[in-house]
């Protein structure tokens, strides 16, 4: 599933193509690029629940709040996020690129994924996709496009 929504994302969202909305003809779409259905369907369901998080209705833990606190992880989000991914999310907050919010749309779309536990690379992705689709994050998405394509050429002396 997750092969799908990177394929997706580099193809369609991030290339700035228009997206297409008609469910079935981008499962053709993505038969054709060798996806079996059942993962599209699932990585389009994904996609869905990214859009539903937009709604604070549904999700009132999403509601902004201007208190400081510290998030502890559920024993299934430890294992699903390790340390190292929990470790990058704090510093993204400490940065700024997230808030509490898009931490939590973060810690619910990698919860959905169909993967035991996820590596720091896909996280990246993760958050990118998440930032992407909330408005008014533009800033945080291009600091976070820079994090995910730096690439560290070691000290300069």
């Amino acid at each position: 599933m997750f092969d799908i929504l990177m394929y997706l994302f580099e193809n369609y969202i991030h290339s700035d193509v228009e997206v297409m909305v008609d469910h079935e003809e981008l499962t053709s779409e993505l038969t054709r690029a060798g996806f079996r259905r059942d993962e599209i369907s699932k990585a389009l369901g994904w996609l869905e629940g990214l859009a539903e998080l937009q709604d604070s209705d549904r999700h009132p833990y999403l509601v902004r709040s201007d208190a400081v606190s510290t998030r502890v992880y559920t024993a299934e989000e430890a294992q699903q996020l390790d340390a190292e991914c929990r470790g990058f999310l704090m510093f993204l907050e400490n940065i700024q690129v997230l808030d509490m919010e898009t931490r939590e749309m973060v810690v619910d779309r990698v919860m959905e994924l169909d993967m035991e536990s996820i590596e720091l690379e896909d996280l990246k992705w993760v958050i990118l996709m998440v930032l992407f689709n909330v408005p008014g994050r533009e800033g945080a998405y291009s600091q976070m496009e820079d994090l995910v394509f730096e690439v560290n050429e070691g000290f300069l002396h």
